[in-house]
């Protein structure tokens, strides 16, 4: 008889307000979920991770590499990063790459920095 009631009662609002309200589920969620889908309806998603990504920058490839280095955009998955020098944009680009792909993958994801370009 409850059940019953309830769904009077919600079909009663959606008339009034004009719209049908989509099935909640009954089962426990992770706030985690739930920001992310938030977020993701608010198109907010991207930025956050790529604001985490900036944040993990001098983490991950140290101190002396961040002093010459700075993230500026997460790009469908494309890290772009400034270099302030030629000689550390070769250092980047040929020997640390594939290091430092490694480490943002083993953070966040593959989907997430699926590959890094180095601007001079």
């Amino acid at each position: 008889m409850a059940d019953r009631f309830d769904h009077l009662h919600r079909r009663a609002l959606e008339e009034f307000r004009g719209y049908q309200e989509p099935e909640r589920s009954r089962e426990p969620r992770r706030v985690g979920e739930l920001m992310d889908a938030v977020l993701a309806h608010m198109g907010l998603g991207d930025k956050l991770k790529e604001e985490e990504v900036k944040a993990a920058w001098k983490e991950i490839v140290g101190d002396f590499l961040a002093q010459h280095s700075e993230p500026v955009a997460l790009v469908r998955g494309v890290l772009q990063v400034q270099v302030l020098q030629s000689t550390v944009h070769y250092e980047l680009d040929r020997v640390w790459k594939s290091r430092i792909l490694d480490g943002f993958q083993a953070r966040f994801g593959s989907k997430v920095v699926r590959d890094i370009k180095f601007r001079a």
